[in-house]
């Protein structure tokens, strides 16, 4: 093969890396704005979600706080749920600590307009997770929490069932169960976090694909724990930078990305070592 046909390969497959990573690429959901939660109205962070009033946010009644990363306002600190940990990480701005326990808690909104009926839109955001101070244990023993965020959006937001509305979980009791009124809204579970007794899960990237039902929809969150368990071990769910670039900076490429830049790569580089080769025995 000579050399100028593997260079087109290898830049063909180059521009293929570029396309497997924006194949499944989607549009940002629009017109969002105070995605840290740093734009308040009421009291200062650290407090109560309600209190804080964040603009933009509605709901989030309940054990739900505005933190910040400032000094003397972490989520370890007394004023809110003490936690046993802090989440870790690069972000810096305010986030929001929610109990994932439903019986503590509701799901809180942002209203979102200029969609398009149908198209599907790419949300993102860092959670984290840990557990409140003193507790962490059923019967005696440490149990490890686990939580993650529920996100839909429709033309309502998430609201719980009630207790005893779900089925009893053989690790953590009783649970409890969310749904949406719109039988159409977009749905979506972030990765399960698992949290050691005492421990904490730091700031971690998240992606999902939300798809619009009308034009103007409701962008809902739910802090989710132990499946939703009423047993008040409870656990602890961290939210910030909704729409924000994996690293707060550039985007990481896929891993298809990464293999077909490097089989891309390896043929030009095993095209100059012939090359090379050639030339020495020439001399």
């Amino acid at each position: 093969m000579s050399f100028r046909r593997v260079l087109a390969v290898g830049v063909s497959a180059i521009a293929l890396s570029g396309f497997a990573h924006g194949a499944y690429a989607y549009p940002a959901l629009p017109n969002l704005v105070n995605l840290n939660f740093q734009q308040y109205t009421g009291l200062a962070p650290k407090n109560s979600f309600q209190n804080v009033d964040p603009v933009g946010w509605t709901g989030g009644t309940g054990l739900i706080s505005i933190d910040s990363t400032t000094a003397g306002a972490q989520a370890t600190d007394p004023g809110g749920i003490e936690t046993y940990g802090n989440p870790g990480g690069s972000y810096t701005g305010n986030y929001v600590e929610a109990d994932g326990n439903p019986t503590f808690e509701s799901g809180f909104n942002y209203t979102v307009t200029g969609l398009t009926k149908g198209q599907t839109y790419t949300l993102t955001f860092y959670q984290g997770a840990s557990e409140q101070t003193g507790y962490g244990l059923i019967n005696g023993n440490p149990i490890p929490t686990t939580n993650q965020w529920i996100v839909s959006l429709g033309t309502s937001g998430l609201t719980l069932n009630g207790p005893g509305s779900g089925p009893t979980d053989p690790t953590y009791g009783p649970t409890e169960t969310y749904s949406n009124a719109d039988a159409t809204a977009s749905i979506e579970a972030s990765p399960l976090m698992t949290v050691p007794y005492q421990g904490t899960v730091g700031f971690n990237f998240v992606s999902m694909n939300l798809t619009a039902d009308g034009t103007t929809d409701i962008l809902s969150f739910l802090a989710w724990g132990d499946n939703g368990s009423t047993v008040n071990l409870p656990p602890i769910a961290f939210l910030a930078g909704v729409n924000s670039a994996n690293g707060l900076g550039a985007p990481v490429p896929e891993p298809a990305s990464l293999a077909i830049l490097a089989v891309g790569l390896a043929g030009l580089g095993g095209v100059v070592r012939r090359r090379r080769k050639k030339v020495a025995t020439m001399a």
